[in-house]
C-alpha cells in the first residue's frame, strides 16, 4: 500500500532524518580524512572516492540515465557546474586542508556552512534569512563553540588558524554555492542526477590527479588506508549526497544548511565512542544548544501563531 495514501512517509520523504544522516557520514569522513592525512594524497583520495562511487552509481542507474539523457544534455551547463563545485572542488580542497590542520579545526569550520549558504542565497537569488533562521544559526553556532572549546571559549584564540583552515573555509564556500544552485537541478531521476554529477566530477579530477601523481605523491598501502577508502566511496559519497540533495529539495537550501551544525556534534560523539574520550557537561550543553537552534530555524512561527 502506498505510504502517502496511508498517511505514512518513507525515508526519502523525511528531510530531517536524511540531512542528519548526511551530517553523520560527513563527520566520520572528516575524522577519517585527518586520520590518513599523509598516507593517501588528497587528490588521489578524492579521485578514488568519486571514481569508485561513479562506477557503483552508474551501474545501478544506467536505465534512468538513458531515459533522462535528453534532459541532461539540455541542462548540461548547470549540471557541470554542480559537478565541479559539489564533487571536484569541495572534496579535494577539504582533503588538502586536512593535511595542514587538526580535526578540531576542521569540525569547527563546518559551522560556517549555514552562514555561507545564506550569503550565497542572498547574492544569487535575493533570498533573505528570516529572523528565526538567523537566531537559529547563532544559537547552533554557540553550541558548536561550547563543544569544540570544552566550555572554555578562550581556547579559540589558541587554535592557531593556518592555511589548512583557509582551505577548509574556502571549501565550505564552494559547497555553499553547490547547495544554493541545487534549485536549478533539472527534473530528472535522483539516480540520474547522482550518476551524472559524480561521474562528471570524477572526470574533471583527472588532470589534478595526474599533476599530483607526476609530482611523486603515492598511496602508502596500509590496511587502514584501504579501509578508509572503502568507507568514503560509499557513505560520504553516494549515501550522503543522496540524503543531502533530497533534503535540500524538500525544505530548501537555507533550512537544510542548518544541519551542517550537526557535523561537529557527530564528530565529538565519534571521539567519545571510538577514541575513548569521556562525555562531559559541555557536550550536553552544546548538543542542547545546537538542537534548539535547528528547531528555531525550522519552525514556522508565523504559521504556528496563526494556527493558535
Amino acid at each position: 500500500m502506498d505510504a502517502r495514501r496511508t498517511g505514512g512517509r518513507t525515508i526519502i520523504d523525511r528531510p530531517y532524518l536524511l540531512l542528519s544522516l548526511a551530517s553523520l557520514f560527513w563527520a566520520i569522513n572528516i575524522v577519517l580524512g585527518r586520520f590518513i592525512a599523509g598516507t593517501v594524497p588528497p587528490v588521489t583520495l578524492a579521485q578514488i572516492r568519486w571514481g569508485g562511487a561513479a562506477v557503483i552509481v552508474t551501474a545501478i542507474s544506467w536505465r534512468h540515465v538513458k531515459r533522462d539523457w535528453p534532459t541532461i544534455r539540455a541542462n548540461l551547463p548547470v549540471l557541470l557546474i554542480l559537478a565541479l563545485t559539489g564533487i571536484t572542488l569541495y572534496n579535494t580542497m577539504a582533503y588538502y586542508g586536512l593535511n595542514y590542520t587538526q580535526a578540531l579545526n576542521a569540525l569547527l569550520m563546518q559551522s560556517s556552512g549555514p552562514l555561507l549558504v545564506a550569503l550565497m542565497s542572498l547574492i544569487l537569488f535575493r533570498d533573505r534569512l528570516t529572523r528565526q533562521q538567523l537566531i537559529g544559526i547563532l544559537v547552533s553556532m554557540l553550541g558548536v563553540i561550547v563543544i569544540i572549546t570544552r566550555g572554555h571559549p578562550g581556547i579559540l584564540f589558541g587554535l592557531g588558524l593556518n592555511r589548512g583552515d583557509a582551505w577548509l573555509v574556502a571549501a565550505m564556500g564552494v559547497y555553499a554555492l553547490y547547495t544554493v544552485l541545487l534549485r536549478k537541478r533539472p527534473a530528472i531521476h535522483f539516480l540520474s542526477f547522482l550518476a551524472f554529477t559524480i561521474a562528471a566530477g570524477a572526470i574533471m579530477l583527472i588532470p589534478l590527479f595526474l599533476i599530483e601523481f607526476g609530482s611523486g605523491y603515492r598511496i602508502d598501502p596500509t590496511p587502514a588506508a584501504f579501509g578508509v577508502i572503502l568507507y568514503v566511496v560509499i557513505f560520504p559519497s553516494i549515501l550522503s549526497y543522496f540524503c543531502f540533495n533530497r533534503g535540500v529539495e524538500l525544505i530548501g537550501a537555507n533550512r537544510a544548511g542548518q544541519f551542517f551544525h550537526l557535523i561537529p556534534v557527530f564528530g565529538s560523539a565519534i571521539a567519545i565512542l571510538f577514541l575513548g574520550e569521556r562525555p562531559e557537561w559541555f557536550h550536553g550543553v552544546g548538543y542542547a544548544l545546537i538542537i534548539c537552534g535547528i528547531v528555531i530555524a525550522q519552525r514556522n512561527w508565523r504559521r504556528a501563531r496563526t494556527a493558535s
